[in-house]
């Protein structure tokens, strides 16, 4: 069976079986050429996105152009677990020049997201990118002290981890 096969056969729940597809798969020499692909049908974008956070996480990189791929598809994604795969990578994956604008819109549509993990990544991409781009900081800090007073309990949390590290 074909790693595309696997993913569109994955019940999107059970994480020792995407783990077992990663296992199967992640040394597979063209691994994260396809997932940036899979990354673009609707129907796999779940599964894709699980598996190129766990290849990050495990200290695997892409190259500059994969990373502008992803972030250029970032409007594109259909669902809350692939956007927050996608957050949850940005730390993986520095954000170009030419991306910046679309992560910024991006970023600020998660933050207004009914989904709870999806907003407190959002405020953790907007750390990230300020990071990067220190022309942000002042309104990210704002974003946080606001969270801190607005937010969920859940979300708050993400936050204090974001405020412990500083900028």
């Amino acid at each position: 069976m074909s790693l595309e096969q696997e993913i569109l056969n994955w019940d999107g729940k059970s994480s020792a079986d995407i783990s077992e597809i990663y296992s199967h798969y992640s040394c597979d020499s063209d691994f994260t050429i396809t997932l940036v692909d899979f990354c673009k049908p609707k129907d796999l974008q779940k599964g894709a996105t699980w598996l190129l956070k766990k290849h990050l996480e495990r200290n695997h990189r892409l190259s500059t152009a994969q990373i502008a791929t992803i972030y250029q598809l970032v409007s594109n994604l259909n669902g809350w677990e692939a956007k927050l795969h996608i957050l949850q990578s940005m730390a993986y994956m520095p954000v170009g020049e030419k991306e910046k604008q679309g992560v910024e819109v991006f970023l600020r549509n998660c933050l207004i997201s009914d989904n709870k993990f999806v907003r407190a990544w959002a405020y953790n991409g907007f750390y990230e990118l300020a990071l990067q781009y220190p022309a942000y900081k002042t309104e990210v800090k704002k974003f946080l002290d606001m969270a801190m007073k607005d937010e969920a309990a859940s979300v708050k949390a993400r936050v204090r981890n974001i405020l412990k590290r500083g900028f």
